[in-house]
Parts: structure tokens; sequence; C-alpha cells
């Protein structure tokens, strides 16, 4: 997990991927809407991909993609980030991790 980890903490917003992924897609392109810019790592082009995924099953993401980051904390996959837009918390968490500024 220590790479997961040390990756994860690289920026305010770190978004583990696959190209084939549409909801990956679809939530780097939310977190984009409002200002931020995301580190992005495609688990299928990254060298060290598999074990990376290894490591994002270890901490409990049953499916590996997308899994964010903010401010250093695994927020979890895209039902956790959309019910954090729909309930109006995703911007300010954005915020407190320096992501975004108004």
């Amino acid at each position: 997990m220590a790479m997961v980890m040390s990756l994860g903490a690289e920026t305010p917003v770190v978004i583990f991927s696959k190209t084939s992924c549409c909801m990956s897609h679809s939530i780097i392109k939310l977190i984009q809407t409002f200002g931020a810019n995301p580190r992005v790592h495609e688990l299928d082009e990254h060298p060290n991909g598999q074990q990376l995924e290894r490591e994002l099953k270890a901490l409990g993401r049953k499916k590996c993609t997308p899994a964010v980051f903010i401010g250093k904390e695994l927020i979890g996959g895209a039902n956790e980030v959309m019910t954090l837009h729909v309930e109006g918390k995703l911007v300010p968490l954005l915020l407190n991790a320096n992501a975004i500024w108004l």
C-alpha cells in the first residue's frame, strides 16, 4: 500500500484510472469543471500498474478505478465522489485540500 499512498499524496487531487474506464473519465472531468487539476495515474499505462491495482484492492476498493484521493485521503470511487457532489460537499473538500481557489 506504500506506493498508492505515496502517489496519493503527490498533489491535492490524485485519481487512479484506466484509459478504458468511462466512470474514471467522468469523475476526472467533473473534478476539472471546478478548476482542479488532478494528477491522473492510468493503471493500464503505468509501469507499476498491476502493483498499484493490488494495493488499491488491499485498501478495500472492489473496483480499482476510479480511486480518488483528495487532500491525501482516499475518498473512494465514482459513487462516493458523486454523493459528495450531490450533497454539496465536493467543492468544500477541494477547497480545503487547496485543489481549487475561489
